[in-house]
């Protein structure tokens, strides 16, 4: 059996903004684009999405009124062709909750936890596109073997789009850009 025969045809053809904005929730759940075309996440494990659930409500509560923070929804990074990653944890302004698509510019800082499987991009693709769509800050968040997250941070050069490395936390995160926050993620 090829790829082609198990998957939906919607799977193998470029898809365009007002294609995806068609689609339902269900179908957009578990997905992203990728230069127009369909890539498939596996489904997270419960460690994965209890520490970026854990990320995303110290960072809501230290954002104030002007920032939210959530967890798994579409930030559209280009158009044409469309782009939307679904990162694990996204600070967004306020005032664009209701915006649909969220774009980069109202997006403060994002956040992945890798997994086994999303290495290569977590570490160098995401990284680039984030860039790229000048997303001011990225933090890849390591699941350690001792349980204890590693958290590397990166802040984008404006100048050249592309990220210099930050600092690097283990465990808990204090007074990090872009706002002073304290995060005990602990032993997951």
């Amino acid at each position: 059996m090829t790829a082609e025969m198990g998957a939906p045809a919607w799977m193998h053809e470029q898809i365009t903004a007002e294609g995806y904005e068609s689609w339902s929730e269900e179908q957009c759940a578990g997905i992203e684009i990728v230069d127009g075309m369909v890539v498939v996440n596996p489904n997270a494990s419960r460690r994965h999405n209890r520490l970026a659930r854990i990320l995303a409500n110290a960072l809501d509560t230290a954002a104030g009124p002007e920032w939210n923070a959530d967890t798994h929804f579409d930030v559209r990074l280009q158009d044409v062709p469309l782009t939307n990653r679904r990162p694990d944890v996204v600070v967004y302004r306020a005032d664009t909750i209701d915006l649909t698509p969220t774009r980069p510019e109202h997006v403060l800082l994002v956040a992945e936890v890798v997994s086994p499987g999303s290495e290569t991009t977590d570490r160098i693709v995401k990284v680039d596109q984030y860039a790229k769509a000048g997303i001011g800050f990225y933090w890849r968040i390591e699941q350690a073997a001792t349980g204890v997250p590693l958290v590397h941070t990166y802040v984008l050069d404006p100048a050249t789009l592309t990220y210099r490395d930050g600092d690097v936390f283990t465990g808990v995160l204090k007074a990090a850009a872009p706002f002073p926050v304290e995060i005990g993620l602990g032993q997951i």
